[in-house]
């Protein structure tokens, strides 16, 4: 009897752990789609800049309207769904991006282009926050694991983006952008059914916890949570201004330096997005193995020789260089996330939509100014201004160690 219990007890275990695996891939599949779809955008940048006659900066403009409006409802969202959760929610924003996606295929004028990013953005801003903590909710412990194959599914998403634009919106025009419409009415759909899971977790607010046996001072924080959030910012700063250059002026810079065709540009950057995809599931992984910081010190730092070799790369390598600086970049997002969550257990909502918030924003002021500065010298001074970013992964040293969280006291040895 006490055997037929414990196998039962056993094989629910086991029917959650499978269910709670779905919906991490349900989620990753609806982030796939979500940021297929937020890829056109600065896909169809060279189709737009021709037919509307548009300059670089103007260009920057449209990133930072997308981006803007993602960065500043995020931690907005994400508070008011730390309050009270919407397990629907989601369905909206895919439904805002669905609509910005029409506008943009049909935009007569720059206003409207405008329009139309910054309305793709809002949908973003509504999916980020709540898609996050029902991830962590369904991650059964390996958070950092559930963060990196959920990240996988938007990086994949924005490595099909400029592939698809390539083949389906170059040949054929900007109203081609229609047809991904059944791409966000599948994500809807899919998203609707991950609601009612998460509707039947009946989940409530979660109350904020002391972190280890840190003292808390004001607002309920330990002292180092603040300095650390703070340089989780900066270190995401690093990433992000990087980052953007490349999604935003890549297709030109290969263009422009290397006279390749438009097709070619797009390919060349869905090889660099992809690899984004494959450092941001590895990252995830060995964080939850190595630990958070010692991923934050290799994905931000270690990029640093390779950004410096870039501008003095021929095309071929220039292709490389780029795989391998987006692979260990973007390793940093899911533990740059996971430590934050870490640290504000109680505030996932927030903490996701601030960290998403600051990357697009942070990539939208960073587009806008580069683009200004490319305006002003060129694309090549760019990329070389740009490279001595990884710098700020020094930073990396005043984040606290897992057994100062913990209240552990610090291994010998230990970084």
């Amino acid at each position: 009897m006490q055997k037929s219990v414990a196998a039962d007890t056993s094989s629910s275990a086991s029917a959650a752990k499978t269910a709670s695996f779905t919906i991490v891939l349900a989620l990753s599949f609806s982030h796939f789609l979500n940021d297929m779809v937020q890829a056109l955008l600065p896909a169809i940048y060279p189709i737009i800049k021709d037919a509307y006659q548009l300059n670089y900066t103007q260009i920057g403009y449209l990133t930072l309207a997308f981006q803007l409006t993602a960065s500043l409802l995020q931690p907005l969202v994400g508070i008011v769904t730390d309050r009270k959760p919407q397990p629907y929610s989601l369905v909206a924003g895919m439904g805002c991006t669905l609509v910005g996606l029409f506008v943009l295929a049909y935009a007569h004028s720059y206003l409207v282009l405008l329009l139309g990013a910054a309305l793709i953005g809002t949908g973003s801003s509504i999916f980020h926050p709540e898609s996050t903590r029902m991830a962590r909710m369904a991650s059964g412990g390996r958070h950092g694991f559930a963060q990196s194959l959920f990240q996988v599914g938007g990086q994949a998403g924005q490595a099909f983006g400029p592939l698809l634009a390539a083949f389906i919106i170059v040949p054929r025009g900007q109203t081609s952008l229609t047809w991904f419409s059944g791409a966000a009415l599948l994500a809807m759909v899919v998203l609707f059914q991950v609601g009612r899971w998460y509707q039947a977790q009946a989940p409530q607010p979660v109350k904020p916890k002391t972190i280890g046996s840190m003292p808390t001072g004001a607002g309920g924080f330990a002292p180092g949570i603040l300095l650390a959030v703070s340089v989780l910012f900066l270190l995401m700063f690093s990433k992000s201004a990087y980052t953007a250059s490349l999604s935003s002026y890549y297709t030109f810079y290969l263009i422009g330096k290397y006279q390749v065709s438009v097709q070619a540009s797009q390919i060349l950057l869905f090889l660099f997005l992809l690899s984004q995809a494959l450092g941001s599931l590895i990252g995830g992984h060995m964080g939850d193995r190595f630990g958070r910081r010692e991923i934050i010190w290799f994905s931000i730092l270690g990029a640093l020789p390779f950004t410096l070799l870039l501008p003095f790369a021929n095309l071929f390598w220039t292709a490389v260089l780029t795989c391998v600086i987006g692979g260990i970049m973007a390793s940093a997002f899911p533990a740059i996330l996971t430590y934050a969550l870490d640290l504000m257990p109680g505030k996932v909502g927030m903490i996701a939509g601030l960290f998403y918030g600051v990357s697009f924003g942070l990539g939208a002021l960073s587009a806008a100014a580069l683009g200004a500065i490319a305006d002003w010298t060129s694309i090549d001074a760019v990329y070389r201004a740009c490279a001595y970013l990884p710098l700020l992964g020094l930073l990396t040293w005043f984040l606290p160690t897992a057994e100062t969280l913990s209240g552990k006291p610090a291994k010998k040895g230990a970084a």
